[in-house]
């Protein structure tokens, strides 16, 4: 079975991989479900005879076991590429869609450079944008979310669990709020799947963005959402094609997509029992973890994801950190931007100095990792940072 392989894989390499906020390996359920449609059942989605019929079905089956996942409607649901992708689309579309109401995005600091990159570009057309500060926590200000908001304020654009920390935003209460003063909000909830419930029709978020990888489907594909009952409109600024509501062209991944769809639903149909599991993996770790001198959990005392440790070490030379770790697949931020040798904008933004945000490290856990893993990473971790100390002595 794919388990057994990949745990002996594991094990044969000697390396533990706790850094499932990065990626996940595919499900072998979601595996089986895919094979099919790359060889057996290959017609193009939009092909009007019986192997594109047959494709189609299967593209809107996974589309429907996405929205259920989710608490939203299967036509609100566009694919993409993947959440990167998904967040161009919606903030471009959104925002250029509505520029004669205002030009003022509200966002965090702390976002995914995804999310900051585009409203970079944005701000290039001329959109304004203000950048929210964390507290020491990770944690939003909501007197001066409140206070940030303007008549000129089209979009809030805030995350729902934080990549590198797992810090969970209040976006409910947020959008409430910005609803309040007629503004949109978009949200990316793409650490949030598969790990807490996420009911969009509850939320009542304008648009929203996740993927496909993170929730143990196939790399490059992900999906937007938009509000039908708040009638969103995006502004296109993809063409060539009709597919996914004319607003992403081209021709339909239908084995990802079908994977996708298989994921979501394997997922969120365990998703109680697994996030109670991921904490108490999560709390033995921590619990070892304080016991090191100079240790910091990021985070520690608001509400954040189950499977996710942002640990500081004070005092030792954080760039070499990662390097020495040679047993763990860890990380010390983002997958976007790790093979950068810089201190994380997240802990930069909670109040850390350069050198103790770069001796960082993201642990994330998921459905394949133990007990045992837990207190090896110990180990590990614990060997290398006294090493550190030693040398600095």
């Amino acid at each position: 079975m794919y388990t057994c392989t990949y745990r002996k894989t594991m094990a044969a390499n000697n390396r533990i991989y706790l850094d499932f906020n990065a990626t996940t390996p595919v499900d072998q359920k979601v595996l089986d479900a895919m094979l099919p449609y790359f060889s057996e059942h290959f017609g193009n989605a939009t092909s009007d005879h019986s192997y594109g019929w047959y494709a189609d079905d299967a593209l809107e089956k996974a589309r429907r076991q996405i929205s259920s996942s989710l608490g939203c409607r299967a036509n609100e649901i566009l694919f993409t590429s993947g959440a990167t992708e998904a967040a161009n689309l919606g903030l471009m579309g959104f925002c250029k869609a509505n520029q004669h109401k205002g030009n003022h995005i509200i966002t965090c600091k702390t976002e995914h450079k995804a999310i900051l990159e585009t409203l970079g570009a944005l701000e290039n057309q001329g959109f304004q944008v203000t950048y929210l500060d964390v507290d020491a926590q990770g944690s939003i200000d909501l007197d001066q979310f409140q206070k940030a908001l303007l008549s000129s304020t089209i979009l809030v654009c805030l995350m729902l669990a934080n990549n590198e920390t797992g810090v969970i935003h209040p976006i409910k209460l947020i959008t409430e709020i910005a609803q309040e003063h007629g503004v949109a909000v978009m949200s990316d909830i793409t650490q949030a799947v598969g790990k807490i419930p996420v009911d969009l029709k509850d939320l009542n978020i304008d648009l929203t963005i996740f993927s496909s990888h993170k929730v143990y489907g196939p790399k490059g594909i992900g999906a937007l959402y938009l509000n039908k009952k708040n009638q969103v409109k995006l502004e296109k600024h993809l063409f060539g094609g009709s597919q996914e509501q004319g607003l992403r062209p081209g021709t339909l991944n239908v084995p990802a997509i079908v994977g996708f769809g298989e994921a979501c639903e394997i997922i969120t149909s365990k998703i109680e029992e697994e996030s109670n599991r991921l904490l108490q993996l999560r709390n033995h770790l921590e619990q070892r973890l304080l016991q090191v001198e100079g240790v910091k959990i990021n985070g520690k005392d608001v509400p954040r994801l189950s499977n996710t440790t942002n640990v500081s070490f004070s005092g030792i030379e954080g760039s070499k950190l990662l390097l020495h770790l040679k047993r763990l697949a860890v990380s010390r931020g983002s997958a976007c931007t790790a093979n950068l040798v810089s201190p994380s904008h997240v802990l930069m933004a909670m109040g850390h100095d350069e050198q103790t945000a770069l001796a960082s490290l993201r642990i994330s856990t998921g459905k394949h990792t133990t007990v045992a893993d837990m207190d090896l990473a110990f180990e590990e971790i614990d060997k290398v940072v006294n090493q550190f100390k030693t040398v600095s002595v």
